[in-house]
């Protein structure tokens, strides 16, 4: 018999899609890039604002903005590093 997924059978997420998978580091749209940097998926408009004036590191999958969760962890760390 089967047993459930615990935290110790649990497997990492980034197993579950393979070692050279970025499927679990992608944020697609500004709801989920929103609620990665605010905590709130209203807070799009910002992630817009931010985009147009090239502030935000994104890309496109085509008409679509996605980020990467490391390369925004990354580029807030560099943000606060300034004038340090």
């Amino acid at each position: 018999m089967d047993q459930p997924n615990t935290p110790s059978t649990a497997r990492p997420e980034h197993e579950c899609h393979g070692q050279d998978s970025i499927a679990g580091d992608i944020l697609h749209g500004a709801e989920e890039i929103a609620e990665f940097l605010y905590g709130d998926a209203r807070h799009r408009r910002r992630v817009y604002n931010l985009i147009d004036g090239s502030r935000l590191p994104h890309f496109r999958l085509g008409a679509g903005i996605c980020a990467r969760r490391s390369i925004l962890l990354a580029w807030i760390a560099s943000q606060e590093n300034i004038g340090g």
